[in-house]
C-alpha cells in the first residue's frame, strides 16, 4: 500500500514538471448571412433600404405612433429602433426640432457611464435633403450606435441599435462589426416622401 502511495506521489511530481496552461475561454463562431439589402416598401413619411436578413416590426411599445418600428435581426438579438415625428403636425416645429435633437444627444450620452469614447459624426445628403447626426459609441455601452436625421422641416427620424444580449465587447464586437455597415447603408438611403 505505501508502495502505491509513493508511485501515485512521484506521477504527480513528474508529471507537473511542464509548462501546463489552461485552455482559454472562448466564445461561439458566429456566422453571418451575405449582405444584400430590399427596401422598406412600406407607406411611411420615410423610405429606405433594409437587411434581407433583419424583419420590419410593428413597435408595441408605443402603439400610437403609427411609423415607429424595430428592425431586428433575431439571430444576433439585435433591434434598431426608428422613431418618426412629423414637425409640420406640431405648432411650433422649430423648438421641437430642437428639443428633439437635444433629446437624441442625451440620451446617446447617457451611455458614457459605460462607454469608452463617444464619436459623433455629421452626415450631410442634401440631394435627399437628409441631414442628421451619427453617435458611435464605444465600449460596453447598451448601444453601440444612434443617429438621428431630419430635413429640418418637416421631418424627424432617430435610430437607436441595441443587441439584447449582456454588454461585453469582446463576445459581441463581431456583431456590433457586422451590423454598424447596415445601419450606414440605412442612413446613407434614407429619403422622405
Amino acid at each position: 500500500m505505501r508502495f502505491a502511495y509513493i508511485l501515485l506521489l512521484l506521477v504527480f511530481l513528474l508529471g507537473c514538471k511542464e509548462d501546463y496552461t489552461p485552455k482559454p475561454r472562448g466564445y461561439y463562431r458566429i456566422a453571418f448571412p451575405e449582405k444584400s439589402y430590399t427596401p422598406l416598401n412600406r407607406s411611411f413619411p420615410y423610405d429606405f433600404e433594409i437587411p434581407e436578413y433583419a424583419q420590419i416590426e410593428k413597435d408595441t411599445r408605443n402603439r400610437n405612433e403609427p411609423y415607429w418600428i424595430n428592425i431586428a435581426v433575431p439571430e444576433n438579438k439585435v433591434e434598431i429602433h426608428i422613431s418618426y415625428y412629423d414637425l409640420n403636425s406640431k405648432q411650433d416645429d422649430k423648438k421641437l426640432l430642437m428639443e428633439l435633437m437635444e433629446e437624441t444627444r442625451t440620451l446617446a450620452y447617457k451611455h458614457s457611464i459605460k462607454a469608452d469614447a463617444i464619436d459623433e459624426r455629421l452626415f450631410l445628403n442634401p440631394a435627399k435633403k437628409v441631414y442628421g447626426t451619427i453617435y458611435a459609441i464605444d465600449g460596453n455601452a447598451a448601444s453601440p450606435m444612434q443617429f438621428f436625421l431630419t430635413d429640418s422641416t418637416r421631418h424627424f427620424l432617430r435610430g437607436a441599435f441595441y443587441i439584447r444580449e449582456v454588454p461585453d465587447i469582446d463576445s459581441l464586437s463581431p456583431v456590433i462589426n457586422f451590423i454598424e455597415p447596415d445601419i450606414i447603408h440605412i442612413i446613407e438611403t434614407t429619403s422622405w416622401n
